[in-house]
């Protein structure tokens, strides 16, 4: 178990990307490369604000997310990473993790990364059908998936995630199988599996919306699911949280921080945090968030309170009742170990079943939930019904 008094994680938001993906909610603008050499200069004296109020604790993650982390140069990442070592006190074996776009990744690209600290990958592959690619926006065919893998494995990095998407529309239980067999060739050390979601504003729920997409089938997508659970299984990944799987070992640690629920600075345009008992976010517009940094006139203002800084647009307390409920929420999440109910008393004070008994064994009683002396757990087919199961506990 990681100690939150000693660790902190930190998120890095790029937001910037070369296409936007139809399905993609997330705060990222194209046609913007050129605040790229401003916004790392911006994102740098975040990092020296937010560092000064941290204290002694070490950095154990870093991920660089976005947004395509990838469109930046090695140099570019290294004064990033040069900014955290400088200003925190980082861990000689942390896990930094990079986000990348599978066109972007030659073998010479993935050697500098790994030269300046980029530890580990996260490849965005979402799907081996070139049909399903296409819809999705997406720049990249699955030929540059397989190039990308061979690249960062001949670049030096050993630690491979590729995300995939399932459930979307006119893919098939045949098109998913495919997808699922194409990853497993290619051996990575960790798989991330997202159901699609049509979120407000992004063009796959404008065209559902208009009836150019069919709506995506949530029966097909459970059995999408199923069919992962029992592929990836048998070919020796463990799943160790609802939506992921790795080979024994290869947990991502910066993902187990937030679904422990534990502290870590979100910095960056659109960034989200948690620490010191503040939930925050940073504004989104880059060039906002570039000004509020880098003002020439003396006028930056770091007079503020950690986690905050000069770019944070909202920070609130999270009061001790919503923070048991998202700390059950995250965890809940972990397939493997779950609730530990020793951790959960040494943190709040309280042993979880005195404060939740009813709705536990409710969902114990019915197959939702596996209680024991250590921990409390979704069970194989609470997983399926996790939301009926989480909402008792909000």
């Amino acid at each position: 178990m990681i100690d939150p008094a000693k660790t902190l994680s930190v998120y890095l938001h790029i937001p910037f990307c070369g296409v936007k993906c139809s399905y993609c909610a997330f705060n990222t603008y194209t046609s913007m490369e050129h605040l790229i050499p401003p916004f790392v200069d911006a994102l740098c004296e975040e990092i020296r604000q937010v560092a000064d109020g941290a204290g002694a604790v070490d950095v154990h993650t870093m991920f660089l997310g976005g947004g395509t982390p990838s469109l930046l140069s090695a140099q570019q990442i290294e004064r990033i990473l040069n900014a955290l070592r400088t200003h925190f006190r980082v861990r000689a074996d942390a896990e930094i993790t990079m986000e990348a776009n599978p066109a972007d990744l030659s073998r010479e690209y993935c050697a500098a990364v790994r030269a300046v600290g980029v530890n580990r990958l996260s490849i965005g592959m979402q799907s081996s059908n070139e049909t399903e690619l296409r819809l999705f926006d997406r720049r990249h065919d699955n030929d540059a998936v397989v190039r990308a893998v061979q690249s960062a494995r001949q670049g030096g990095i050993r630690n491979l995630n590729l995300d995939l998407i399932y459930g979307s529309p006119h893919q098939t239980l045949d098109t998913w199988r495919a997808t699922l067999a194409q990853t497993l060739a290619l051996q990575p050390d960790h798989i991330s599996l997202y159901a699609l979601s049509l979120e407000e504003g992004t063009a796959m729920r404008a065209w559902v919306e208009r009836g150019k997409l069919p709506e995506p089938d949530d029966d097909l997508a459970a059995d999408m699911y199923d069919l992962a659970t029992a592929l990836l299984g048998g070919a020796g990944y463990l799943q160790y949280e609802i939506s992921n799987w790795c080979k024994p070992g290869r947990e991502c640690q910066h993902n187990l921080q937030y679904w422990y629920n534990l502290d870590y600075v979100g910095l960056g345009p659109g960034a989200h945090g948690f620490a010191a008992g503040v939930r925050y976010h940073v504004l989104r517009s880059p060039v906002r968030y570039i000004e509020k940094l880098t003002r020439q006139d003396g006028e930056i203002d770091t007079n503020v309170e950690y986690p905050r800084t000069a770019a944070t647009e909202e920070a609130h307390i999270v009061e001790r009742d919503d923070l048991i409920a998202e700390t059950l929420i995250m965890g809940m999440r972990l397939t493997q170990g779950g609730i530990s109910r020793a951790e959960f008393r040494r943190r709040f004070g309280e042993d979880l079943l005195e404060i939740h008994g009813e709705p536990i064994a409710r969902h114990h009683r019915s197959g939702l939930l596996e209680v024991d002396d250590e921990r409390v757990r979704l069970t194989e087919r609470g997983r399926m019904l996790a939301n009926i199961v989480l909402r008792d506990f909000v």
